[in-house]
């Protein structure tokens, strides 16, 4: 059965829990009712900065205690969970499962329905882990005032779409970890990884020869919005560098890659990406030009996950 902490489950497979989780900033500036100077206004604001306070400790009574002892939180699948005993256990089996997860608020607008009533909407981000990037929900929370104290009374989650550079990225996000290769004594090793909020990766490599000599470089990949694809940056230590416009195959990706040489020679090729699975690749360069010259292909190489201690 559908479970609320895997509510929102993007591209990149992250989940997402509660609708009060991480912090993203607010697309248009706060209303005036967010951030005129009101004391009840001011103690509901503080609450918020309290809930994010209690999830980064990890801290499930509490942050369950945020809601009224029948309080209630209703996903953006509408699945329904009533009271302080479920939403406590359903934040225990997020911390389980996530022990690093962190997450803020942004509160975009608090309105005061009554003396005891207040409306607030907001988005909320968590972050699964470090190497992760954040996932977002935009929230409608109810808040009443028992007994001198805010509390939610009811909170209504409803996913919020990335931008299509999270999104094209997200398409990628297999790739994260590190990776090994040899053919005919030639080693390849490569470390893949998010990089500015989960908006790139970053892949570092390195290739040694039979003799030791080692060659290293970096690649950006990421989401090109002027022109509306997926687009790779490779720079190397010898200072070359290139640019590949990346389209999806049936099993993989192909990137048309121009660029040069420290010496300043051209260079252009067709790489193809084959995915055989979680723990597999396929890598071939075909079309290969050094200046006038072309350069036979290259043979398709398996390039492996390397096993996590």
């Amino acid at each position: 059965m559908r479970s609320v902490f895997h509510a929102v489950v993007g591209a990149s497979g992250l989940f997402l829990p509660l609708a009060a989780c991480s912090q993203e900033p607010a697309a248009t500036p706060p209303s005036a009712s967010a951030t005129a100077s009101n004391p009840a206004l001011d103690a509901i604001r503080a609450r918020s900065t309290a809930f994010a306070a209690a999830f980064n400790q990890h801290d499930a009574k509490a942050v369950a205690a945020f809601w009224t002892p029948q309080g209630e939180y209703v996903d953006e699948a509408g699945e329904r969970f009533v009271g302080r005993g479920e939403i406590e256990a359903g934040y225990i089996a997020f911390f389980q499962a996530f022990p690093d997860a962190e997450m803020s608020i942004a509160v975009d607008e608090i309105r005061l329905l009554t003396g005891s009533a207040a409306l607030e909407d907001g988005s909320v981000t968590v972050t699964p882990a470090p190497s992760e990037p954040p996932g977002t929900n935009q929230y409608t929370s109810v808040y009443v005032n028992e007994g001198g104290q805010w509390l939610l009374a009811s909170v209504r989650d409803q996913r919020r779409e990335p931008p299509a550079a999270a999104q094209a990225a997200a398409d990628l996000e297999w790739l994260v970890g590190d990776w090994a290769a040899e053919e005919h004594g030639v080693k390849m090793e490569s470390s893949c990884d998010w990089v500015v909020e989960g908006r790139f990766l970053q892949r570092r490599h390195t290739t040694i020869q039979v003799d030791g000599e080692q060659a290293t470089g970096m690649q950006i990949i990421g989401w090109n919005p002027l022109s509306g694809h997926v687009q790779s940056w490779d720079f190397s230590a010898e200072g070359g560098h290139a640019t590949g416009v990346w389209t999806p195959t049936e099993d993989g990706w192909q990137a048309e890659v121009f660029g040069t040489t420290g010496e300043g020679l051209p260079t252009a090729a067709t790489n193809q990406l084959r995915r055989l699975d979680d723990g597999a690749y396929v890598w071939q360069s075909r079309n290969r030009t050094l200046g006038d010259l072309p350069l036979p292909d290259s043979e398709e190489i398996v390039i492996k996950r390397r096993a996590t201690d």
